[in-house]
């Protein structure tokens, strides 16, 4: 192999790997930053990761918002209809939260089976409610898991 055509097959090599290492660096970088969602129900029976930010959805669970009166501290509850999780969040909740109202919560879970709110999200029109959250309480409907069926 002469010297011309070995250094081209150097130079060919290089590129690929380095093409190769910068693929698989944006990969992991966009995979560390993903916020998948779940339901309630998969909360409860555990597929949720602990300790990793993902986004939480579900309708607020009537009398089950409970503020402090001594800081901005809110513990609620959510529901698709089968299982509740409780949610806290330290800070301000968006003026359009409510009992009833589909909401999506990103945070973490604890040990304890409760999710920690960073942030909470909450539509303006109250007849809408998040895809996620619709898809995750027909899911659970279907299954026949929703209370008072």
């Amino acid at each position: 192999m002469n010297r011309a055509r070995r250094d081209r097959l150097i130079l060919v090599g290089l590129i690929v790997t380095g093409v190769a290492v910068a693929v698989g660096l944006m990969l992991f970088a966009l995979g560390q930053n993903v916020n998948l969602f779940y339901s309630p129900t998969q909360v409860a029976r555990g597929e949720a990761p602990v300790g990793h930010t993902f986004r939480l959805g579900g309708m607020v669970v009537e009398g089950s918002v409970v503020r402090d009166p001594n800081s901005l501290k809110v513990q609620f509850a959510l529901t698709d209809g089968a299982h509740e999780v409780v949610v806290q969040r330290e800070g301000i909740l968006p003026d359009l939260f409510r009992e009833g109202q589909g909401i999506v919560a990103q945070g973490q879970l604890d040990g304890g089976g409760q999710f920690i709110a960073a942030e909470v999200l909450a539509k303006h029109d109250e007849n809408y409610m998040p895809p996620e959250v619709e898809h995750a309480m027909e899911t659970a409907k279907q299954l026949g898991l929703t209370k008072g069926k």
